[in-house]
């Protein structure tokens, strides 16, 4: 089972913010993929939803061979817009 976890501003977003600034590692409809400190991001290309669209992210992340179905997930916003982040 999975869980979505909320951070507040800190250290660990700076981080983020830091690494969403370096060319991303991947492409799909609708998210732009990095490597980050915190884990694998998702950037959502459109408009903030009103719930994070982990499951598309999910499906999208296996065009790029990323299985991230069984990862811990939290989303930040971000200066880039929404981040779905994806770790172990």
């Amino acid at each position: 089972m999975t869980s979505t976890t909320i951070r507040t501003k800190s250290n660990e977003s700076n981080l983020l913010e830091e690494a969403l600034n370096q060319p991303p590692i991947g492409e799909t409809a609708n998210f732009a993929w990095n490597a980050t400190p915190l884990g694998i991001a998702a950037i959502y290309k459109g408009i903030s939803p009103s719930k994070p669209p982990y499951d598309q992210a999910i499906k999208e992340g296996e065009e790029l061979s990323m299985d991230l179905s069984r990862e811990e997930k939290e989303f930040h916003l971000t200066e880039k817009g929404l981040a779905l982040i994806f770790y172990s």
